[in-house]
């Protein structure tokens, strides 16, 4: 997403009080879940969970906080300030290889919604038309590794092109004509974004130029935390969530912005639609392979070293006995 997009959202959201379970029963058990920015459609199963009662129905008095700074609601969570966290994959292992006692115990986004895009009438048809051209990028560290890999698939590197931080302002510097592209922006807001200018953008899908599939969006909780009953009593509310979702789309997006006028709009009705089906069918499920292998990938990358046992940072959570 866009600065301007993100500001404005943001503000708003800000102002107002972070989400809370409605009627909650005197002995609920108080959960706090940070979010990893302001509330938008990639957490409509989260979202519709609290408003249709799933979290409460399961013993859970669930306060949702959206962050002022995306990068602290997992550190919280390592200090034990909030119980859970909406993260990131390749940040999570970021923060496992610094040290931090976290653990994914549940997926919201199963795609990278990552991308690298360009105006579909510029001059960029395929990578190799990147040579001399110049990519913005918001975030270094992994976005360049992202590009890098790309690249190489068609014979080029970091070198053949100009790299500047635009700052978050992505389809602005494509609009303005200081990029030929972008890498970072999200498939699911960025090209809408764009369409609605009237400027379509041609995307360029991670995944499909030698980066591993990963999951977007995880859920972390603290590692001592793991097999006590309310992650799981979450995780199943987060999946009785996600089906109600895509079973009911129209009347889950009433429940999405019940109260929330802000995000009523063009640009969130085309990412609800184009979010919906990569939200994780089953949220608590693991594949163990599947981690690995980016861990091995962001390893091979420079990002992290040796990563430990795999349970040490990623868990299939047990049923609630």
């Amino acid at each position: 997403m866009n600065d301007t997009v993100k500001i404005a959202v943001c503000s708003l959201l800000m102002l107002a009080a972070p989400l809370c379970a409605s009627g909650r029963a005197a002995d609920a058990r108080p959960m706090t879940v940070m979010l990893d920015w302001f509330v938008n459609p990639d957490h409509a199963p989260i979202v519709v969970a609290l408003e249709k009662g799933m979290f409460e129905d399961r013993g859970l008095a669930v306060h949702i906080v959206a962050p002022s700074n995306p990068n602290d609601p997992p550190k919280m969570v390592a200090a034990g300030k909030a119980d859970v966290a909406v993260s990131y994959q390749h940040q999570h292992h970021l923060h496992v290889d610094q040290g931090l006692p976290l653990v994914r115990i549940a997926t919201l986004v199963a795609t990278p919604l990552n991308a690298l895009v360009a105006l579909e009438d510029g001059g960029v048809r395929n990578l190799s038309d990147l040579r001399g051209k110049t990519v913005g990028y918001s975030i270094g560290g992994f976005e360049t590794v992202l590009l890098k890999v790309m690249l190489s698939g068609v014979g080029l590197g970091l070198d053949d092109i100009r790299l500047v931080n635009v700052n978050f302002s992505l389809s602005p510097s494509l609009f303005a004509g200081q990029t030929d592209a972008v890498i970072g922006a999200f498939r699911n807001f960025e090209l809408n974004q764009m369409a609605i200018e009237g400027r379509p953008g041609r995307a360029f899908y991670v995944e499909e130029y030698g980066i591993p599939p990963y999951d977007e969006l995880i859920v972390v909780a603290h590692r001592n935390a793991i097999g006590q009953r309310h992650l799981r009593a979450f995780v199943d509310a987060l999946e009785a969530g996600v089906q109600y979702v895509v079973n009911h789309p129209e009347e889950s997006w009433r429940a999405f912005v019940k109260g929330r006028k802000e995000l009523d709009d063009e640009l969130n009705r085309r990412a609800w639609r184009d979010t919906l089906p990569r939200f994780a069918l089953r949220p608590g499920a693991l594949d163990q392979n599947r981690y690995l292998r980016f861990a091995a990938f962001l390893q091979r990358q420079g990002m992290i070293g040796e990563a430990p046992p795999l349970q040490r940072w990623a868990v299939e959570l047990p049923p609630v006995r």
